[in-house]
């Protein structure tokens, strides 16, 4: 794919995960790598974003982005800390700017233990879509994420849930697979598939360097990595790179192959995984269905309280920083020069230890700011997660070839 075709598009589109209260949040999880901004920008005591910024940013957006379908991504921190009055001004600001042929979508990303029956009234009425943070059983839930007296959230999530179970409003799940849930995939999946009902999850692998909260990725020191197989790139160590609370990659690769068999054997066009959904799409020839396994990235930045405007929202450190919308315009910093060389950065940076892999065209390296070990020829640039995506690519990839060859891009599973 040419660097023409993909950010010279005659129709330009891009996405934004907006960030209205910055890092605040209700909750202190143990994996949690957005609380630390806080000081890292010195932000003030719950900071929020204005309305000037919020009018703005909506005008911006929507004027920019060419394609059809435009979707506003409210995340945090926790974002229901605006309350609903922000919400319905942010809808106001799209009704202002709205014009014929454009479909705005709303999303929350919510850790769900704020929710009330107003809050679940309010999002199915304006169809908001829910992304709803939940580790799993209770057990598993509670072991990271606590609120900031150190308790458990499960119930309190539970509670919220329930509001948005009530009012039908739709939503998806979120799973932080860190070290210790990833030894149950299926007490997990079984929970979120049977207690919860969710047709759509999202698996995301809690992986952080020890120096994530001072150190961009990207810019480590080549004497900070280690190479593949060495204790130093296995979590629980005290010379490791990772976090205690980063998850093992045998354990991450078992888990999506456990998951895998258990959805072919019961859910398989009933229940879409993040991970096998992109899969078989990829394997059909359609592009990437999550950015990590795209050629590229770049094309998801991240805009905080203040207008300023970032990377990506995994990559909001100054190093970073593209900007501000009060001085730039937001699709002028998304087409720069400088975030066309960040996202094709992805792939141009990919050591010959991936060029040579068999799944290469799945993985793509996956996530660039997990790329914090060497190969075993000592090259550096190797996903952490590397051999574990090996494991469930070798042995379910002669599945994933039967699924996608009995499918067209139709089907229920496949997310155009």
């Amino acid at each position: 794919m040419s660097e023409k075709n993909i950010y010279q598009n005659p129709k330009k589109r891009f996405h934004t995960m907006i960030k209205p209260c910055g890092a605040e949040c209700n909750l202190a999880c143990t994996y949690c790598y957005y609380l630390h901004k806080e000081k890292l920008f010195n932000q003030p005591h719950s900071p929020r974003m204005s309305d000037y910024v919020l009018k703005l940013l909506t005008q911006q957006y929507i004027e920019g982005n060419e394609h059809d379908k435009i979707v506003f991504s409210w995340q945090g921190g926790e974002p229901t800390l605006m309350g609903i009055n922000f919400f319905e001004k942010a809808l106001e600001y799209q009704d202002l700017y709205w014009y014929a042929g454009k479909n705005i979508e709303n999303t929350l990303q919510t850790n769900g233990t704020l929710l009330t029956d107003e809050w679940a009234a309010f999002l199915k009425q304006h169809n908001f879509l829910v992304g709803l943070s939940i580790d799993g059983t209770e057990n598993l839930h509670d072991m990271h994420r606590k609120d900031k007296a150190g308790r458990g959230t499960f119930k309190r999530v539970m509670e919220g849930f329930k509001h948005l179970q009530n009012h039908k409003v739709p939503f998806t799940v979120l799973v932080t697979v860190n070290r210790h849930n990833a030894k149950k995939p299926l007490e997990v999946y079984r929970f979120l598939r049977n207690e919860l009902g969710a047709d759509y999850i999202q698996f995301n692998p809690c992986v952080e360097p020890v120096s994530y909260q001072n150190i961009a990725p990207n810019l480590w020191e080549e004497t900070f990595l280690p190479k593949l197989g060495t204790p130093r790139s296995r979590p629980g160590r005290s010379e490791s790179v990772v976090t205690k609370w980063s998850v093992e990659p045998f354990d991450w690769g078992n888990f999506l192959c456990t998951i895998f068999d258990e959805w072919c054997k019961n859910d398989l066009g009933q229940v879409l995984v993040n991970w096998f959904e992109t899969a078989i799409a990829q394997t059909m020839k359609i592009p990437a269905q999550i950015c990590l396994t795209g050629e590229i990235c770049g094309k998801g930045i991240a805009i905080e309280h203040t207008g300023d405007v970032f990377s990506c929202d995994h990559y909001v450190y100054p190093e970073y920083l593209l900007g501000n919308i009060k001085n730039k315009k937001l699709v002028d910093m998304a087409f720069s020069e400088r975030q066309q060389i960040f996202g094709f950065n992805k792939r141009n940076s990919l050591p010959q230890h991936c060029l040579n892999c068999p799944h290469g065209i799945l993985c793509w390296g996956q996530c660039p700011r997990h790329r914090f070990l060497k190969s075993p020829e000592g090259e550096v640039g190797l996903n952490y997660l590397c051999s574990g995506f090996k494991i469930f690519y070798s042995s379910k990839k002669q599945v994933i070839r039967q699924i996608a060859a009995a499918n067209s891009v139709g089907n229920a599973f496949i997310r155009s």
